[in-house]
């Protein structure tokens, strides 16, 4: 049974959905003991290499309890987004020690005792410590900490030789292009620039097209170079322009961004201009909207009529000290969306027209985002036991068991190549999921109906009269209609439903949202004024088992918009809900003979974001 049901559901994303293009599925989003964050958390030993070798599905050696882990299923690309920040540096100090030859001798003294310290903590298992005591200063602002100069924070103790860093690029950069294997297996050459001024995240992770040759020719811009977004954009402009190269940067964890990371102003303070605009398109076509530290899709402080809103919350700012988590509009993506629709209206063009994928941001250079094979996101919370630790005795700290067991990047692409993977993305073709493989396509057009969904060749049909996700419509007095189609992971668990959120400006310039149930499963009914019954759950609690008695393999619908105005912009983007399915947390807590894993749910409904499709008026 189990055979058949596998074979129907690749017959069905194979001939059904987009016929020349392929769907990868892909992780942009991993760090290995070059990163300092993940040496001094216990990732003393998977590097780049290891990187690969799990992703390809080969068996390695977990970095922490020692292991032998593996994949369950292979993926088509990933890359190694190890921060810029000092990269190879506390890793070189723990090894080898702080050169101090040319230093004077309070400099020379301070940095033996700092790497004292260092080697101390790190050798006891305490580096977590460490690493929470140089984070940022959450009682300074935003801007005055970004103007900080490195000689200021603590990490200034240590000499950083600006070689290792080359070295370590160096062997990254080479060791992508040793696994990278076009047509089969794309490794992406990548990394992190890691602002995160007075708590505020503002992480980008750059995406490259190149080769280790070219990505040689130039030093990742990191937080050491500058803590505004706007700068590392004029970077890439003139990188790009003198290498050849091309980039995308990818902005993550908004959700903990203390609504600076889509804000109406600068990190400078300064209303946005159009060249910030025209930057920020220019570099920023996705948006990471899942991963461990929680999702950023909606809150119900901004999304109130949305039942399923609040998913994997992850209310913990990464700074020295705890403050309460206060969420922003500039958190989010749904308010960022809506946003980006006013400031179009404002200054003629939209900073916040991207498109969504999901990642993991794993710190053991592992890439597991699935919840009965999930290595945490540091390797000290790869084990049950240390998964109840606070990363913090100083207020309700953030522990393993809060972290999420997200997201994967799923791109259609014409190609499994560096350069076809970077150009899905540069044009939105693209979506997150939580860790499932949902296949999801979605159309937009004026035309569709029902009998399309039976088209021999949907995508090139659709295509032809409309356009895939990350595009826009143009101006119509019809409203536009939809076609969406999502099969389930062959592996996985069943569908509840599809929806399809969409995001406007009224007549007034207000902004409005309305989640809409498009289709669903079990001939579930639905009563004026009410909301769609919940699918049900049949996860058994003692064991972590799911039966997919409930849902369905499959669901596809054509819909159009009931609300639509011809005048008012808009977005429409696909939300696939799977059925619940028991959270890691869960089944950690089963192993320990515990009932619950604190106050964690015991389930969740894994879930598929599509990038959106604009509709937009013109004049």
């Amino acid at each position: 049974m189990r055979t058949v049901l596998l074979l129907s559901l690749l017959v069905f994303t194979n001939t059904v959905l987009a016929a020349d293009k392929q769907l990868l599925w892909g992780d942009t989003h991993v760090h290995t003991t070059y990163s300092s964050d993940a040496y001094t958390n216990n990732n003393l030993s998977t590097d780049p290499e290891s990187a690969y070798r799990y992703a390809r599905g080969m068996p390695v050696v977990h970095p922490y309890h020692k292991a032998r882990v593996q994949i369950e299923t292979p993926l088509d690309f990933l890359v190694v987004s190890d921060h810029a920040e000092f990269l190879g540096q506390i890793r070189n100090i723990h090894r080898n020690g702080v050169d101090a030859s040319d230093l004077g001798l309070i400099a020379t003294v301070k940095a033996w005792v700092a790497e004292y310290i260092l080697t101390n903590a790190i050798d006891s298992g305490e580096g977590r410590e460490l690493f929470l005591s140089v984070l940022p200063d959450p009682d300074k602002t935003p801007q005055e900490e970004a103007t900080m100069t490195l000689e200021e924070s603590n990490v200034g103790l240590f000499p950083m030789p600006q070689q290792v860093e080359i070295d370590i690029w160096q062997a990254i950069t080479n060791t992508a292009d040793q696994y990278n294997e076009p047509g089969v297996f794309s490794a992406m050459i990548g990394w992190e620039w890691s602002a995160i001024p007075a708590g505020a995240n503002l992480h980008r992770v750059v995406v490259s097209d190149s080769n280790a040759a070219v990505a040689q020719q130039y030093d990742p811009f990191g937080l050491d170079q500058s803590a505004f977004p706007e700068d590392l954009w004029a970077w890439l402009d003139k990188t790009s322009a003198s290498t050849g190269a091309d980039f995308i940067a990818i902005p993550h964890n908004s959700n903990i961004s203390k609504g600076y990371m889509f804000s109406d102003k600068s990190l400078r303070g300064e209303p946005i201009t159009a060249d910030y605009v025209a930057r920020r398109m220019k570099w920023e076509k996705v948006v990471e909207i899942t991963q461990t530290k929680g999702d950023s899709e909606t809150h119900s402080k901004f999304s109130p009529q949305d039942e399923f809103a609040d998913f994997e919350n992850y209310p913990y700012y990464i700074q020295r000290h705890w403050t309460e988590y206060q969420p922003q509009p500039g958190d989010f993506i749904r308010p960022a969306l809506k946003r980006g629709l006013a400031l179009e209206q404002k200054l003629g063009q939209n900073p916040f027209m991207f498109g969504v994928i999901g990642s993991t941001d794993t710190h053991t250079a592992l890439s597991s985002s699935e919840e009965d094979n999930f290595h945490g996101k540091l390797a000290t919370d790869s084990i049950p036991a240390n998964k109840q630790r606070k990363f913090s005795e100083d207020g309700p700290g953030s522990s393993g068991w809060a972290m999420s067991a997200s997201g994967l990047a799923a791109v259609w692409a014409q190609e499994n190549t560096r350069e076809a993977i970077l150009a899905a993305m540069k044009r939105r073709e693209v979506y997150a999921t939580t860790g499932p493989r949902i296949a999801v396509q979605f159309y937009g057009g004026t035309d569709f109906v029902p009998d399309d969904l039976q088209a021999a060749d949907l995508h090139q049909m659709a295509t032809a009269r409309g356009v895939p996700m990350g595009g826009e419509l143009a101006h119509s007095e019809s409203a536009p209609s939809f076609i969406v189609v999502a099969a389930k992971d062959p592996v996985g668990a069943n569908l509840d439903r599809i929806q399809i959120v969409k995001g406007w400006l009224d007549d007034a310039g207000v902004q409005q949202e309305k989640v809409f149930d498009v289709v669903w499963s079990d001939g579930r009914t639905v009563a004026p004024n009410s909301n769609l019954a919940p699918v049900g759950n049949t996860v058994n609690l003692k064991t972590g088992k799911v039966s997919n008695s409930i849902g369905a393999a499959q669901l596809s619908a054509v819909w159009q918009d009931p609300m639509f105005n011809a005048r008012q912009s808009a977005f429409y983007y696909v939300r696939v809900l799977q059925i619940p399915t028991a959270r890691h947390s869960l089944l950690d807590a089963i192993a320990l003979e515990m009932e619950h894993a604190g106050d964690q749910p015991d389930t969740i409904q894994e879930r598929a974001y599509t990038s959106s499709i604009w509709y937009l008026p013109g004049e």
